[in-house]
């Protein structure tokens, strides 16, 4: 580590060490699963590192809640699990209050879920409002939905460096809006769209607004009650470290809940699960938005890791993302911008997520070097290093070494 840090400026090589130092979460780093055969893991925003913990929880529930209470589990405590978590994430990450968030099926399934529920919502509105640079499932999903409906999509084209503005949003919602559906992080660029505004902006012209928070919970402070937003979800594997493949989530406003009728009626979602009925009663609340058995060994892993966020708390884990994305543009600017590596995400604190992108015409070739090194972040097309920084399991000197293995790659073309 120390050979490989030689080719950073001495002075940021001891910034990393002096941040560290300085850190106030440094503690949970060991909280985690941090095996020798990493030597830095920068892409956090893609997959979270496992709590070490969550190892003995999953033993421990095949022991007892599975193994040895069987079937009485469903009774005793896993009919409200995806209620209770929700619940909890809500209040950690999300500015929820109770009752509005459940965790159940994919992020995939529950953007299908609410953006079929929300233009149902609005009977005789024709268009559905996205943006380009969007995730493609959430592109697919909403393209699926129009074509099934018939309606139209209105796609806003922001700059690709940055995301959906304010203004280009009100240039483009009216009367025939029905759903604005939007990424609160861009997942290129980690640009922090302007998610009250915006909602204020699409409640005037009548419509709802769906924001996908896939890359902002467990990062980035948000407050969705206090904007009164209508509908959101998001993945867990990412910055909540669900692990693969975890369920997501998805809020309701209480003040909509009566007013949206979920797509796929499953009999989880009944009012009554074990009546066995002929006709199909959503369960009040939150409740009628779970389908089929909802994912009870998925929900251990987010749990243990929501429940130390919640303790941390939501500021301090956003004051630290800060720093981290802050230092990486400076060992950028300084480092790697010789070599010809340009940033591509905001320079503004405020108007930034999670991760920084770096770009570099050889950066395909870099990563595939840098995971045979054990530095690992990820790669998105054409040219973009993502460097996605966990505040809870990221140290800073780890960022400094991560990206002085780029510049060792980068230097005489070693890519």
């Amino acid at each position: 580590m120390a050979d490989i840090l030689d080719l950073l400026p001495t002075h940021l090589v001891d910034r990393a060490a002096a941040l560290d130092a300085a850190d106030p979460l440094a503690e949970h780093r060991s909280a985690f699963v941090l095996p020798e055969g990493v030597v830095a893991y920068l892409d956090g925003n893609s997959l979270g590192r496992p709590l070490a913990s969550t190892a003995e929880r999953l033993r421990t529930f095949v022991d007892t809640e599975w193994g040895e209470r069987l079937i009485r589990s469903w009774d005793e405590r896993w009919m409200t699990r995806p209620t209770e978590l929700g619940d909890l994430i809500g209040r950690a990450a999300l500015g929820a209050a109770a009752g509005q968030t459940v965790v159940a099926d994919s992020t995939t399934v529950l953007l299908y879920k609410l953006a079929r529920a929300g233009v149902a919502a609005r009977p005789g509105r024709t268009e559905i409002v996205a943006d380009s640079e969007n995730f493609p499932t959430d592109r697919f999903v909403l393209e699926s939905i129009a074509a099934e409906l018939g309606l139209s999509m209105r796609w806003i084209r922001p700059d690709p460096a940055t995301g959906v503005t304010l203004e280009e949003v009100e240039a483009v919602v009216g009367e025939r809006t029905a759903l604005v559906a939007l990424s609160h992080v861009a997942y290129k660029s980690a640009y922090i769209a302007d998610l009250p505004g915006i909602t204020a902006a699409v409640h005037r012209v009548g419509a709802l607004v769906l924001w996908d928070l896939s890359h902002s919970v467990g990062s980035v402070e948000v407050d969705l009650d206090a904007a009164g937003v209508d509908l959101a979800t998001g993945c867990s594997y990412k910055y909540l470290n669900g692990g693969p493949g975890a369920p997501a989530f998805a809020y309701v406003n209480a003040a909509l809940q009566h007013e949206v009728t979920q797509p796929i009626a499953g009999w989880m979602g009944h009012a009554d699960p074990f009546a066995m009925g002929e006709g199909y009663e959503p369960a009040p609340g939150i409740r009628r938005f779970i389908s089929g058995t909802p994912p009870i060994l998925g929900m251990l892993p987010l749990e243990d890791m929501a429940r130390l966020v919640e303790r941390v708390g939501i500021r301090a884990v956003r004051a630290k993302s800060r720093e981290l994305t802050a230092f990486a543009i400076a060992v950028a600017d300084e480092a790697l911008a010789p070599l010809g590596v340009t940033v591509a995400s905001p320079r503004d604190p405020d108007r930034r997520g999670g991760h920084v992108t770096l770009e570099h015409p050889a950066m395909a070739a870099v990563v595939e070097e840098l995971w045979r090194r054990g530095v690992v972040p990820d790669f998105r097309r054409p040219m973009g290093l993502r460097a996605g920084m966990s505040p809870l399991s990221t140290s800073f000197t780890e960022v400094a070494v991560a990206l002085a293995h780029v510049a060792d790659l980068l230097k005489e073309g070693r890519a």
